[in-house]
């Protein structure tokens, strides 16, 4: 008997994708939507989820997802792993294009698809997870951009808890610390060399398993349990820039990289 039936945003790759993989094993049933079909497809033919190739940043792909979703039941869960970061220029070099880029992403995708299946979840109760960042509470030369974008996920988040007290949906924020993952630091930086750098003397990062874990063990609690709030970094990282690396002593670096 399924546990509950959970979009998970972000699916193709990183976090998203090993969120689907834990909740299928979990036993939940799982509807795994990004924009690239091909590696959702893949992803359903391995695990035997559902999926719905789309954009969260455009209103119509949003509408289509959840009309497609809710084909096979009602939908008991939002998992927003989808977003992502734009370089790393300082504030007087920032490019508004980037910023946009990482706002639309970040906030009002996550904003498009949460409002979207409310109605939904207040009706029969559910839960909803943010996956954030340890950017969202934090700043770091350079993170101007995406701090500023998670910051304002978080709000919609924390907005959202205080909004819904009372009704049966419970609202999770999950803040990773660094996680080694397979396009995060590569799209934000531009190249596979860069984003090595990044990870570079850390012999144990987080993985997207690990934030995976976290995210199914939020929504496994009993119903009457919320868990606000999960700030999990690797034990070598003590802050956004601060990091034990094995080639140096901890050092407070510019060019971190955030999940």
């Amino acid at each position: 008997m399924s546990k509950g039936r959970i979009i998970v945003t972000g699916a193709s790759t990183g976090i998203g994708e090993a969120t689907v993989r834990h909740l299928m094993a979990d036993g939940y049933e799982v509807v795994a939507t990004a924009r690239r079909g091909e590696r959702l497809a893949r992803l359903a033919e391995e695990t035997g989820c559902d999926w719905v190739a789309g954009d969260i940043t455009r209103d119509e792909d949003v509408a289509r997802i959840i009309g497609e979703a809710e084909i096979g039941g009602p939908i008991t869960g939002l998992v927003n792993s989808a977003g992502g970061a734009v370089g790393l220029d300082p504030i007087a070099e920032a490019k508004t294009e980037d910023w946009l880029t990482m706002y639309e992403r970040n906030v009002l995708g996550t904003l498009r698809i949460t409002r979207g299946l409310l109605a939904g979840l207040r009706e029969r109760g559910g839960t909803i997870v943010f996956i954030t960042s340890v950017a969202a509470h934090e700043t770091y030369p350079g993170g101007g951009g995406y701090t500023a974008a998670k910051h304002g996920e978080f709000m919609l988040a924390r907005t959202l808890r205080m909004e819904l007290v009372g009704e049966p949906v419970r609202v999770v924020e999950i803040c990773p610390g660094l996680v080694k993952t397979e396009e995060f630091s590569k799209n934000r930086l531009g190249s596979v060399e860069a984003a090595q750098k990044v990870y570079q003397g850390v012999d144990e990062p987080l993985m997207a398993e690990d934030i995976a874990d976290c995210v199914a063990w939020a929504i496994s609690r009993p119903p009457h349990v919320n868990i606000d709030q999960i700030t999990v970094r690797p034990v070598v990282q003590a802050s956004s820039t601060l990091i034990a690396r094995n080639d140096n002593p901890p050092t407070a670096l510019p060019t971190t990289s955030i999940a």
